[in-house]
């Protein structure tokens, strides 16, 4: 830096001095996520008839699939003991399930009740905590039984394990009071009827530890929402228009909402993060809008939702399908809803296809998501997670005393000249405390331009 700058740092240094004080700015740790989403396990790229395709680049059809991006990978231990522990979620697993099927109520009762390698702390998981499991590198089983052992003798549709959640919104199969379930064979999460005894009840896998799957939303106020606990920045509105699932990753892959671009289609798991299951409907919490549809039976409902993440029917069988999740009713052919809003069900991937389950929808909505934990944020030069005043100092102590560079350095150059100078103090300073534009968008047209 030439020596007849000293003066505009001075002056800069002066006006952080100043300001400092009233400096504010939502800070965001990346190394501390209460629910931080594990990977599907998906490792393969399908086409719309369920063949295994190269993986396409960006802008190519197809492109943006589970497979494609960076997750949290499966992390377990077998104890030794008749248990495992994630190493991801802190929990501890029961291995083995009881062989014997049973209500919802005997489920919770028994969960309770449980002594097991020296705990009696044992409760029944609740439907985020029961699928994080879940598996979809191949399917049936949904669940890696290198560390977990199923209930039946074989591999089948019966495999149902209850969770603790009750479903609030209504009843399903013709009046039924029902309770959710994760079906390890199939991949599902359905409402079951809950009082439904011996050989048509479900199993249950027994869990200890501190609750995992707590969101953490706040309303950035510029059409996103951030889960602090997730790590995920996801749309606050979706795509009013219904769309078919090579559609669905076409549009995640050029849209640009918030001065981002790097939007994508969530894979299964972090779409069912964000389902409430309290009893509100639509099942989401309130800060993020649904479009409002009329159903197979003329009802007023709710749509279901894309993901990323491709489903078979069979063991052996093409991946012709796509998971969604239901935010509205899970509906049969006529409307009336047979697995509850919040389920996770799939349909064809494209009209005409091989039928899927329940009401046939070619086209589903979609809500974008993107990495807030994983992804750099152009101006954020200490790496906090949030661009404030101490990015600022940050680059003064770089550019002036020989101090480490921002990671990645490009994060630097606020005002995509292609170096990192004072002048990206000075444009960083604008946009903090008068309104100027955001970082790496000199032209202030909300979208990034470096």
């Amino acid at each position: 830096m030439r020596l007849s700058n000293s003066l505009l740092l001075a002056l800069v240094v002066l006006l952080i001095s100043a300001l400092a004080g009233s400096a504010t700015g939502n800070s965001f740790s990346t190394d501390d996520l209460s629910y931080g989403i594990v990977e599907t396990g998906q490792i393969s790229c399908y086409d719309t008839d369920g063949n295994v395709i190269t993986c396409p680049e960006a802008g190519e059809p197809l492109y943006g699939q589970d497979a494609q991006f960076e997750q949290i990978q499966f992390s377990f231990v077998d104890n030794g003991d008749g248990t495992i522990t994630d190493l991801n979620t802190g929990l501890m697993w029961q291995k083995t399930p009881a062989a014997t099927s049973c209500t919802w109520q005997q489920a919770m009762d028994y969960c309770e009740s449980l002594s097991l390698a020296g705990y009696d702390d044992w409760r029944a998981p609740s439907l985020k905590e029961l699928y994080s499991i879940s598996n979809f590198s191949q399917g049936w089983p949904y669940l890696n039984t290198d560390y977990f052992d199923i209930a039946g003798s074989t591999v089948s549709k019966d495999e149902q394990y209850w969770s603790s959640n009750f479903y609030y919104v209504g009843t399903t199969h013709g009046g039924q009071q029902s309770a959710f379930g994760v079906n390890h064979g199939t991949g599902h999460i359905k409402a079951y009827p809950a009082e439904v005894p011996g050989p048509m009840g479900n199993y249950v896998r027994a869990v200890r530890g501190d609750a995992y799957g707590n969101n953490d939303f706040v309303d950035n106020a510029d059409g996103t929402i951030t889960d602090n606990a997730t790590g995920l920045m996801w749309m606050q509105d979706d795509l009013s228009t219904a769309v078919d699932w090579e559609h669905a990753l076409t549009y995640a892959d050029t849209v640009a909402l918030a001065g981002y671009g790097d939007w994508r289609l969530p894979n299964v798991k972090e779409l069912q993060s964000i389902v409430d299951y309290s009893g509100v409907f639509p099942a989401i919490d309130s800060l993020f809008s649904c479009t409002s549809i009329i159903n197979e039976g003329g009802d007023p409902d709710y749509g279901y939702y894309w993901s990323s993440t491709s489903a078979l029917f069979n063991a052996g069988t093409p991946f012709y399908y796509a998971w969604y999740v239901a935010f509205g009713y899970a509906v049969d052919p006529y409307g009336d809803d047979t697995h509850g809003a919040g389920a996770v069900r799939f349909d064809t991937k494209v009209e005409g296809g091989p039928a899927g389950e329940g009401g046939e929808r070619y086209y589903n909505y979609v809500r974008c998501v993107r990495d807030v934990s994983f992804s750099s944020l152009c101006g954020d030069a200490n790496g906090s997670g949030s661009v404030d005043i101490d990015d600022a100092v940050y680059l003064i102590g770089y550019i002036f005393s020989g101090g480490l560079p921002p990671e990645p350095i490009e994060v630097g150059d606020v005002d995509c000249s292609e170096s990192v100078d004072i002048d990206d103090v000075v444009y960083m300073i604008a946009y903090i405390f008068s309104g100027g534009p955001m970082p790496c968008d000199p032209s202030g047209d909300g979208l990034p331009d470096c």
